[in-house]
């Protein structure tokens, strides 16, 4: 996304560190380097386009540094930022408020799914 001084700075932040992918690249780097393919498997439901384009637009930002070593295939590396570190601070909480209210927020869904 190209900045637009005319949109709030915080939703200009938080419209890429809030995205799901984001969350979950950046939660699977917390402790330490991972390569491509790792990070495939940790996330596994995710697209390696999604992936690509989640990793691309996190290291524009700042959060992720990028490594190729050159052999033959290319083996690329990622890892967090000290600005990446500072954002694993403030996701944690996150993440396990998500996952102790996983079964309020699925029962609430089944309610409401219920009602159409």
């Amino acid at each position: 996304m190209k900045y637009d001084p005319n949109i709030c700075p915080v939703r200009h932040v938080l419209d890429d560190v809030g995205d799901k992918w984001a969350i979950l690249v950046i939660t699977a780097l917390k402790e330490g380097t991972l390569r491509f393919t790792e990070l495939r498997r940790t996330i596994p439901d995710v697209s390696q386009k999604m992936l690509t384009q989640t990793l691309r637009k996190l290291e524009r930002d700042g959060y992720l540094d990028r490594a190729v070593t050159p052999s033959i295939p290319p083996k690329v590396a990622y890892s967090l930022t000290p600005l990446g570190k500072s954002l694993v601070a403030h996701l944690e909480p996150l993440a396990a408020w998500a996952l102790n209210h996983r079964g309020e927020v699925a029962k609430a869904r089944a309610e409401y799914d219920a009602r159409d």
